[in-house]
C-alpha cells in the first residue's frame, strides 16, 4: 500500500511545529481533527509514510508522535510540510458530514438536473468549504460555498455523495466568472 498516489490521498493538514520533547508535532487540521482518529499511518510530504505511534487531539489541531521523529529538532524539520492520509483508512465520517476527496469529482447540476460544472476540488474557506467548479458552458473556473440550503449533497445507498445539485434559491451569479477574474485578463 505505499504505492498511493496524490489523488488516492487527502491532504489532512500541515505541520506548524514541534510540541514537546519527545518529538511530537503539532499539526494544523483541514477539517475536523477526528478524521486523524484511529489512523496507523499518515503520509508526510518528502518523508513518506510514517507510523502514527499516538495522536492526541489538542484543538483546534492534533498532535502527532511518528515513529523516528523523538527529538523537538527532528520534529521541527517536518515544519510546513503536508500531512496526507490514504483515502480508504479515513475513518467514516458522521452523516451530513464528507471528506473533500468524496466530493471532487462530481456533477453539480441545477434543480432541474441539467450539469451545471464539475468539482475540481474543494477549499477550507474558514467558516465553510468552498468548491472549486469547472463549469460545463466554457470550462472556466468558479467558487461555490458549499452551504445548504443553496448545495445539497445528493447520496448513494451507502449514505456517501454521489452528486451535488444547486437549489433555486441559490444566489444568481455563483458561476459567473467574478470581477477580479474579468479585470485580470489579458486584452
Amino acid at each position: 500500500m505505499t504505492g498511493k498516489t496524490e489523488a488516492e490521498r487527502t491532504r489532512l493538514g500541515y505541520v506548524l511545529g514541534p510540541h514537546g520533547v519527545k518529538g511530537g508535532v503539532k499539526v494544523f487540521v483541514l477539517g475536523d481533527q477526528r478524521q486523524f482518529a484511529g489512523l496507523d499511518r499518515v503520509y508526510v510530504e518528502k518523508r513518506g509514510w510514517l507510523r502514527v505511534r499516538r495522536a492526541e487531539m489538542l484543538a483546534p489541531g492534533v498532535v502527532l508522535h511518528l515513529a523516528g521523529v523523538t527529538t523537538p529538532e527532528g520534529a521541527g524539520d517536518l515544519r510546513g510540510l503536508n500531512v496526507f492520509a490514504a483515502d480508504d483508512e479515513l475513518p467514516v465520517p458522521e452523516d451530513g458530514v464528507y471528506y473533500y476527496h468524496e466530493l471532487r469529482g462530481l456533477t453539480l447540476s441545477n434543480a432541474a438536473g441539467e450539469v451545471l460544472a464539475e468539482v475540481t476540488d474543494v477549499l477550507d474557506g474558514g467558516h465553510q468549504d468552498l468548491l472549486v467548479v469547472r463549469r460545463a458552458s466554457d470550462q472556466g473556473e468558479a467558487f461555490v460555498p458549499l452551504q445548504a440550503p443553496y448545495v445539497v449533497v445528493n447520496l448513494d445507498g451507502k449514505r456517501r455523495p454521489l452528486s451535488l445539485t444547486l437549489t433555486e434559491d441559490a444566489p444568481g451569479g455563483l458561476l459567473d466568472l467574478s470581477e477580479a477574474e474579468e479585470g485580470g485578463r489579458a486584452e
